[in-house]
C-alpha cells in the first residue's frame, strides 16, 4: 500500500467517523425528544389523575361532614338506655342487634319527651 492508498484509506475513516458521529448525535436527539414526549405525556396524565383525586376528595370531605351531622342528630335523640347499648356493643365490638325490639319503639319516645320540655 502506497502512501496514496494510506491518504485514501484514512479518509474513507474519518468520513465513516464523521457520519457515525453524526448517526449517534441524531439518534440521541431522537431519544430527547422522545423522552420529552414521555414526559409530557405522563404529566398531562398525572394532572388528569390530581383533578379527579380532588374532586373525590371533595365529595368525600361532603360526605363526611353529612354523616357528623347525622351522627350528631342521632346522639341527641337517642335515649340514655339505648347510648348505654351502644357503647356496650362498641366496646365489646358486635354488630348492632336488629332483634332487639327496644331501639326502634324507644327512638319514638325520645323524639316526643325532648319536644314536651321544649315546648
Amino acid at each position: 500500500m502506497d502512501i496514496l492508498g494510506i491518504r485514501r484509506c484514512l479518509e474513507d475513516w474519518n468520513k465513516s467517523r464523521r457520519s457515525s458521529g453524526a448517526s449517534v448525535v441524531a439518534i440521541d436527539n431522537k431519544i430527547e425528544q422522545a423522552m420529552d414526549l414521555v414526559k409530557s405525556h405522563l404529566m398531562y396524565a398525572v394532572r388528569e389523575e390530581v383533578e379527579v383525586l380532588k374532586e373525590q376528595i371533595k365529595e368525600l370531605i361532603d360526605r363526611n361532614s353529612q354523616l357528623e351531622q347525622e351522627n350528631t342528630l342521632l346522639k341527641t335523640l337517642a335515649s340514655p338506655e339505648q347510648m348505654a347499648q351502644f357503647q356496650a356493643q362498641v366496646q365489646t365490638g358486635s354488630p348492632p342487634t336488629a332483634a332487639t325490639p327496644g331501639p326502634p319503639s324507644s327512638a319514638a319516645q325520645p323524639a316526643s319527651h325532648s319536644s314536651g320540655p321544649s315546648a
